[in-house]
């Protein structure tokens, strides 16, 4: 694939801001696990919105490798799915119904508008830059009573039982994490304010879940154990390709300093005492049957002249106010072909006359 080199890894080149995850056959490799990862957690669930058993047309926003789509297209073969992503990391081979497309997502869309029953995202971190303009084209681009549904892990690191002390490396991670994010423009805390931002959009029955997805095996769920299996590997093989143009970037850091920074947070993955996990919110809404329209934003109001004062007034309405005297205009000589030339009168001054 044809991108940038940074560090020893390729990353995008198409679209008006960086992406902060590389692009290559390494990261390619790791994003399809984390597909089966999420089916695991989701209980082999491929989304969770309830868009019915005939949907006709499907956007995947951020498609990545496009084995989302693909899988969907499967499930519905009457519909038509579209994936659509920075970089031609898809494969050439797929279903009839499936197609795969190269545009940047935060800028305008140029699909028709009311056009596709379900759009969804997964895994956009780093990626967005303003989520509350990409929910609002995803409200417009829907048909009246279509869904949409994101999915994302979140940098956030949570522990219930006091396994995962403030100051040990993996949390200093996180922190890291949060911190870059902002300074990045990618806050990894957004997930957590997308139910708000579909709400101020104007879906409806907007639903969140949040799941618990687990760092390493520790859980005592078989189903958990498996999904923390995943996320291990995904950590121990990936954290470098997550987090080097970030820290180089926000922080400065050279590609040793995050090497070794990434040391003993390797290590503390390990631990299965540590019983970490981070927050993987799912939230969907329906547009409206019959969308109430937009109302234009309020036209200023020029602010009414002062009212005159009372001694202005008093003033005005006073006889022995002297009045205005405007000064006469000049008056021209007349040539002599003009036939009528117009003479204005200035009156005289009054005198006094004697008897």
């Amino acid at each position: 694939m044809n991108g940038t080199v940074e560090d020893g890894r390729v990353y995008a080149v198409y679209g008006k801001e960086e992406y902060g995850m590389p692009m290559d056959d390494e990261e390619m490799d790791r994003m399809d696990m984390a597909h089966a990862k999420y089916n695991a957690l989701l209980d082999k669930k491929r989304f969770l919105a309830p868009i019915g058993d005939n949907p006709q047309r499907i956007l995947d926003l951020g498609c990545g490798t496009g084995i989302w789509c693909i899988d969907v297209a499967d499930m519905f073969p009457s519909a038509q799915v579209v994936g659509v992503d920075i970089a031609p990391t898809q494969p050439e081979w797929v279903p009839a119904n499936c197609a795969f497309e190269l545009d940047d997502i935060e800028q305008p869309w140029t699909w028709k508008k009311n056009s596709f029953d379900f759009i969804f995202t997964r895994d956009l971190i780093l990626a967005i830059r303003d989520f509350p303009k990409l929910i609002q084209q995803a409200y417009e681009h829907l048909k009246p009573g279509g869904y949409l549904e994101l999915q994302s892990v979140t940098g956030v690191l949570r522990c219930d039982d006091g396994t995962l002390s403030p100051d040990s490396p993996f949390q200093k991670f996180s922190d890291s994490i949060y911190e870059t994010t902002r300074i990045f423009g990618t806050p990894v805390d957004d997930p957590l304010r997308w139910r708000q931002w579909l709400e101020e959009a104007g879906f409806e029955d907007v639903t969140e879940i949040i799941h618990k997805l687990p760092c390493n095996p520790w859980p005592k769920d078989q189903r958990l154990k498996l999904v923390g299996a995943f996320e291990m590997e995904n950590l121990l093989f990936g954290l470098s390709g997550m987090v080097t143009r970030l820290f180089s970037k926000a922080l400065g850091w050279t590609p040793e300093q995050i090497q070794v920074f990434l040391v003993d947070v390797r290590r503390e993955i390990k631990n299965r005492n540590v019983h970490a996990y981070w927050p993987y919110p799912v939230v969907y809404g329906r547009k409206p049957l019959h969308p109430k329209p937009r109302s234009p934003p309020p036209v200023p109001v020029s602010a009414p002249p002062p009212a005159p004062s009372a001694s202005e007034i008093i003033a005005a309405a006073s006889p022995e106010a002297e009045p205005t005297v405007e000064e006469p205009p000049a008056v021209t000589e007349p040539t002599a072909d003009a036939q009528q030339p117009t003479v204005e009168t200035v009156p005289e001054q009054p005198h006094a006359v004697n008897p």
